[in-house]
This record gives C-alpha cells, structure tokens and sequence, in this order.
C-alpha cells in the first residue's frame, strides 16, 4: 500500500482545545507513512439555543453548501452519522483495504456541526458511519476518527496496534 490514498476529514466548526489539536497532530504524524491526510476545517454557522426547526435546517444547508464545494466528484463520501452504521475497527479496516483495491484513492469523512448534517450531505454520501448512539462533541469526534483511520491502516498492514 502507497502513499497515493488521500483522505480527507471535512469538519464544520473550529478546533479550539489545545490538547485535541496535539492527539490528532500526533495521529497524523503516524498516518503520513500510510496516506495522505488533510482536514479541511470549514466555519460553523451561529446557531442560537431556541431556534425554529426551520432555522436549524437554514443552518445545516448553509454549511450543507460549504462541505459539499469540498467535494470532488470521484471522491468516496463517508458521512459520521448517529444513525449510521456501527462497525469494529476490524470491519472499519477492511472498508478502507476494499475501497483501495477498488481504486478509490479519495476518502473523505464527514463530521457535521452542531445541528447534524444536511440531506444534501447526507444523499452524496456513499456511507453512513455511526462511532456510537451516544452524542459526542464534534471536536472530539476528529481525534476519535483520526486514531480509528490509523489503527484502520494498522490492521491493513497486519502490524500490531495496542495503544
């Protein structure tokens, strides 16, 4: 396997904390002998506490709009839904090894803001992937993805991952 894979993470909303830019600088550190990856940090519209169902879809098509412009075409779309699929790392990693086989050398995954993604994210999406049924601050949901994305190459590789 080659550096010739690039994925993606496109993340709605700014990484603040210190200590969750370190674990996931340090995650992209190891991936760079196994692919090429970029996270594309797009704004977060304001979304106020008590907004209408209508306003809270006007926020998810405006960032809808944001995610899908860094969308190209022959790009595998992997969206992070609630409601998406729940895999091992095991299952996580054979995903990534068959779409490489199958040439697909563009991954993007998809973290949404605070209100979810868009029907328009969603419908481009080729994969709805659930961590959890629980409810994880999106922030955080980047190291969790970065750290599986790693132990999934790791897997691939046959090497030994514990940490």
């Amino acid at each position: 396997m080659t550096n010739t894979v690039k994925i993606s993470i496109i993340a709605v909303g700014k990484l603040k904390e210190k200590y969750l830019k370190q674990g996931i600088q340090e995650y992209m550190k190891r991936l760079s002998a196994y692919a090429n990856m970029e996270i594309i940090e797009l704004p977060d519209e304001k979304a106020p506490e008590n907004m209408s169902e209508a306003e809270q879809e006007e926020v998810r098509r405006k960032e809808g709009e944001r995610i899908l412009s860094k969308i190209s075409p022959d790009t595998y779309v992997i969206s992070l839904e609630i409601m998406g699929e729940m895999i091992s790392s095991e299952k996580f990693a054979k995903k990534i090894e068959n779409l490489m086989i199958h040439g697909k050398s563009k991954i993007a995954f998809v973290i949404g803001g605070s209100l979810g993604l868009s029907k328009e994210v969603m419908e481009r999406s080729d994969y709805a992937l659930s961590f959890s049924k629980m409810t994880f601050p999106h922030q955080l949901m980047r190291l969790v993805l970065v750290e599986q994305v790693y132990r999934g190459f790791r897997i691939v590789k046959g090497e030994p991952y514990h940490k």
